[in-house]
C-alpha cells in the first residue's frame, strides 16, 4: 500500500508543491524530468528548486536517478499530495482518515468532512504499468504514456460515469474528481463477496443487481468488470462501484462486454449459492438487460 501523506500535508510549504507541479508538467514527456528543466517548470530559482527538491526527496515525494543527466520523478505520494492540495484548495475534504479498502488498481481512504465521504487514489499503472498500457484503451495510441496519465485518465473515465448514472443507478454519489483521485459518498453495506447472504435472499440480490445493469445500460453504460468485489450489499439495496473500465453502449464491444459482465455475476451467484441459481442461459439475461427488459433471473434459468 502506498503510505498515507496526510500526515506531512501541514509541513509542505507552497514552493514545495511549485516544484511538485514541475515535476508533473516534466513527466508529461520524460519518466525522468532534467533537474535543469526544474526552474522554468517550477517558476523557482535554481538554488530554491535544489532546496525544495531535498525537502520532497526526503518525504518520499520524489525519487532522484541519475542516467545521463540528474532526473526526478513523482512517487504515488507525491502525486497524491497534489490532488490533496488541489481538494483542500477546493474545501472538498477537510481531512483523511483511515483506509477502507486497499486493492491492486486503488487505495480508498475515509475523509474528514461534516457527511460520510471516501476519498479514492486510482493506483492504473503504477506498479503495473505494462499489463495496464495493454489492458486499457485509452492509453493505446500514445507513444509516451506515464504512470499518472494512465491513473488519471482511469479516475476521469469513473467519475465521469458515476456523474452519468447518478442517481438512476445505485453508484457512489460522485463530490469531486482531481487528477487521479475521486471523492465520493462513503459506502453503505459490505462486499458482495463477504456479504453472508442467505440462501433465499441469493436470487432476490442477483435481480438487484441486474436491474441496476439494465439501468446502467439504458443510461448509456457498461460496467465491463463485474463481480464480486465490486458490488455492496445494504439494508436500503445494492450499489455498484468500480467503474473505471465502463464503456459507453456505442462501444463496438459494449455487448459482448455486457454479456460477459451478467455471466460473472451470474457464475458468482451459482457457485455461492447452487441450490438456488441453477443453470441457465445467462446470454439471454444480458438479451433482456440490453433490451431494457430484464424482470427476474428465474425467467431465464
Amino acid at each position: 500500500m502506498v503510505r498515507n501523506v496526510a500526515g506531512i500535508m501541514a509541513e509542505l510549504e507552497p514552493e514545495d508543491f511549485y516544484v511538485l507541479s514541475g515535476v508533473e508538467q516534466g513527466m508529461r514527456f520524460s519518466e525522468w524530468v532534467n533537474r535543469e528543466k526544474l526552474p522554468d517548470l517550477s517558476n523557482l530559482t535554481p538554488e530554491e528548486v535544489e532546496y525544495r527538491l531535498d525537502r520532497c526527496a526526503t518525504r518520499g515525494l520524489i525519487e532522484r536517478k541519475t542516467i545521463q543527466y540528474e532526473g526526478y520523478t513523482l512517487t504515488a505520494e507525491g502525486y497524491d499530495a497534489l490532488a490533496l492540495r488541489t481538494f483542500s484548495e477546493r474545501e472538498t475534504i477537510e481531512g483523511v482518515g483511515a483506509p477502507l479498502g486497499v486493492g491492486k488498481e486503488s487505495d480508498v481512504l475515509e475523509v474528514q468532512s461534516y457527511r460520510p465521504l471516501a476519498l479514492k487514489f486510482h493506483r492504473e499503472g503504477y506498479t503495473n504499468f505494462r499489463e495496464v498500457m495493454r489492458e486499457r484503451d485509452y492509453t493505446a495510441d500514445n507513444q509516451h504514456v506515464s504512470w499518472l496519465y494512465t491513473a488519471r485518465k482511469a479516475a476521469e473515465r469513473e467519475y465521469e460515469a458515476l456523474e452519468a448514472l447518478y442517481p438512476d443507478v445505485s453508484v457512489p454519489r460522485p463530490i469531486d474528481q482531481n487528477r487521479h483521485a475521486i471523492v465520493m459518498a462513503k459506502l453503505e453495506g459490505v462486499e458482495l463477496e463477504r456479504a453472508k447472504l442467505q440462501e433465499e435472499q441469493a436470487v432476490g440480490v442477483l435481480d438487484l443487481i441486474l436491474d441496476e445493469m439494465a439501468t446502467a445500460y439504458d443510461a448509456g453504460y457498461v460496467h465491463a468488470d463485474m463481480s464480486g468485489y465490486n458490488v455492496a450489499v445494504g439494508e436500503a439495496g445494492v450499489t455498484i462501484f468500480d467503474w473505471p473500465q465502463a464503456v459507453t453502449t456505442d462501444h463496438e464491444n459494449a455487448r459482448e462486454l455486457l454479456a460477459r459482465d451478467v455471466e460473472n455475476i451470474i457464475s458468482y451467484f451459482r457457485r455461492k449459492y447452487p441450490a438456488e441459481i441453477p443453470d441457465g442461459d445467462a446470454d439471454s439475461v444480458a438479451d433482456s438487460v440490453a433490451a431494457g427488459e430484464f424482470e427476474t433471473v428465474r425467467d431465464h434459468v
